[in-house]
């Protein structure tokens, strides 16, 4: 049976412990050869010139993110013949844990809902994504910065696998993509997505989708 109390670490030797755990960060990452957040801006990395700010120099990154997407959740072939059926929607549970681990560069990001209403019913292509916000481009061929706190945001992936497809190449067009038949329709709430996708596994991702036919 102890008796003392623990002896409690001091204020300066947590701080002490956080600089030499950055320290140990930042020698595994130029080790592997990762460039630090500061080293980008630095480098202006994220600066993007007028003529660089267009919609449709992102649309095949658009369309392989689709294709990433579509063997990520393991989609199925379009049907040769019919409609689509509801019955054709994957499970549901299986998308939501493999949503929470995907990269969501390339991905079409629209703001539903945003503490800033300026920001609402904004879409564009993500072309960077950090750990409190999406940068994109939009179909008006500007970049704008959508901060993830507050704000709810929708991103919809094809019914069928895009892999393979003959709708990749109709979408080769300025502007158009892939998105043109059924679709499967998310929520992302960016209050619980503010973490970099390497630490979202852990993190509960709330669903809401819905089909269109």
């Amino acid at each position: 049976m102890f008796l003392d109390n623990p002896a409690k670490r001091s204020r300066l030797g947590l701080q002490r412990q956080a600089q030499i755990e950055k320290r140990r960060k930042e020698q595994a990452r130029k080790r592997l050869g990762v460039i630090g957040r500061d080293e980008a801006i630095e480098k202006g990395m994220w600066k993007l010139k007028a003529e660089e700010t267009r919609w449709d120099l992102f649309i095949p990154l658009h369309q392989l993110w689709l294709g990433y997407m579509s063997e990520l959740l393991g989609l199925a072939a379009s049907p040769e013949s019919g409609a689509p059926s509801p019955k054709d929607m994957p499970a549901s549970a299986g998308m939501h844990a493999k949503l929470v681990k995907a990269d969501f560069n390339g991905s079409i990001m629209t703001v539903r809902r945003s503490k800033n209403p300026s920001l609402i019913d904004l879409s564009g292509i993500v072309i960077h994504e950090t750990e409190n916000a999406f940068r994109v481009v939009t179909r008006k061929n500007k970049m704008k910065l959508l901060p993830k706190h507050g704000s709810v945001f929708a991103f919809a992936i094809p019914l069928y696998s895009t892999l393979g497809s003959s709708s990749s190449s109709s979408a080769s067009s300025p502007g158009r993509t892939v998105l043109d038949g059924p679709c499967i329709e998310f929520e992302l709430y960016g209050n619980q997505f503010q973490f970099r996708s390497a630490e979202r596994a852990s993190k509960k991702f709330k669903p809401k989708e819905t089909i269109e036919l």
